[in-house]
């Protein structure tokens, strides 16, 4: 019995407990919907302040477009201002150029009638003298013809005289060359185009083919060197190729004049010297008939002819010898001896070109150089090979070298 009056009691207590847990359920329902209303209610208000943000800065950007617009229009219509006034100042320019144009013009025009009308005046005053100068020409021309005439009757007087001193004295008259004359003596020296052809000519014994070989580059009695001798071993004209394949040069023998076998007086005709692209002059104590001979033809014919007085060492030992040098002399030292050579050397050469001016100017020939050298020297040289002992003996060597080469490669 009295557990079945407790049950409602526990029963009413739970009810209660009940009501109480739901009641509670529906407070915390409420402030949760609350809650959740006061969170939607801020995000709302977030979202709008976002969104009123969002349309202010469109707003600010779209005020700056606004003024950019404006400010590009404003740039717009200065730019069209200022065309128009480079326009109208192009155009005010083109037509004050046009108008300075049309003056000059204009004043171009008048000076080119003046200047033609002036010309004309000229041209007629021109040619009225030229006509007083034909005039004159013709009278000028008339009196010279009369005057030429008369030189030359007293030119071929002269020349008659001249060739009747000549014969007189023995010289014989230049002959000047035929073409086929030109023609036989090429064929007969073997002239070829291309190259350059020297003749060494000069009286019998004055040392040709020596100094022929020397300027090959050749010892005398080396093979292919010309014959040398004490009598005169070139009876005929001699052709020596230079020793250098390289150089363009022919030398020529050519035989001694004052022989029996080549008279004085034909010695540059009948040798074909005219040919010849150079003349190597060899002369001895004095200029001969020959050797003037062969200068003044020279001339005629345009050919360079280069003066040479070879076998100096031979010539400076007699010189020194006429000094008082004894070569069986022991008590004359080096030094003694050097001196000596050196003054003799300077009296030869000094004495030889005295005496070549002397003779070019007796001979009434233009003043030249005389190149002396010795032939073992000149071989030095030639060679490039010279010692000190021979340096000391050299005079005009390198000298002769140099220019009779040099004029060659030039005339070439």
């Amino acid at each position: 019995m009295g557990s079945s009056s407790s049950r409602p009691v526990r029963e009413q207590w739970e009810q209660q407990e009940h009501d109480r847990a739901a009641q509670a359920a529906r407070e915390e329902a409420a402030r949760l919907a609350w809650e959740a209303e006061m969170n939607a209610q801020r995000a709302r208000e977030a979202q709008a302040a976002m969104e009123a943000d969002r349309l202010a800065r469109e707003a600010e950007m779209n005020a700056r477009r606004a003024r950019e617009a404006r400010a590009e229009a404003e740039r717009i219509r200065r730019e069209a201002e200022e065309a128009r006034v480079a326009a109208e100042r192009a155009a005010e320019a083109r037509r004050r150029e046009a108008q300075r144009r049309e003056r000059e013009i204009r004043e171009e025009a008048r000076r080119a009638a003046e200047a033609a009308r002036q010309e004309a005046l000229r041209q007629q005053q021109l040619a009225e003298e030229e006509n007083r100068r034909a005039v004159e020409a013709q009278r000028a021309a008339e009196e010279a013809a009369r005057a030429a005439a008369a030189a030359e009757a007293r030119a071929a007087l002269e020349e008659k005289a001249e060739v009747e001193r000549q014969l007189r004295e023995g010289i014989q008259p230049v002959v000047m060359p035929s073409a086929a004359d030109f023609e036989d003596a090429k064929r007969r020296i073997g002239y070829r185009d291309g190259l350059y052809h020297f003749a060494v000519a000069g009286i019998a014994g004055s040392g040709k083919s020596s100094l022929i070989n020397a300027l090959r580059g050749l010892r005398n009695g080396d093979a292919g060197a010309a014959a040398t001798g004490i009598t005169e071993t070139t009876l005929r004209v001699a052709r020596f190729p230079d020793s250098d394949p390289k150089n363009p040069f022919v030398w020529y023998d050519i035989p001694g004049a004052g022989t029996l076998q080549v008279r004085d007086w034909q010695y540059f005709n009948e040798q074909g010297l005219y040919v010849f692209n150079a003349l190597v002059v060899l002369i001895d104590n004095r200029f001969t008939m020959t050797d003037v001979a062969i200068l003044r033809n020279a001339r005629l014919f345009g050919i360079p002819c280069y003066i040479v007085r070879s076998k100096a060492d031979v010539h400076v030992h007699n010189e020194m010898r006429e000094m008082g040098y004894e070569s069986d002399d022991e008590e004359q030292g080096a030094q003694s001896r050097a001196t000596l050579e050196y003054a003799a050397r300077e009296h030869f050469v000094s004495a030889t070109r005295q005496n070549v001016r002397e003779n070019l100017r007796s001979a009434d020939l233009p003043e030249q150089r005389v190149y002396i050298v010795s032939n073992s020297t000149m071989l030095s040289a030639t060679k490039r090979n010279v010692t000190t002992k021979m340096a000391k003996k050299i005079i005009d060597e390198f000298e002769f070298l140099r220019d009779m080469l040099g004029d060659a490669y030039k005339r070439k």
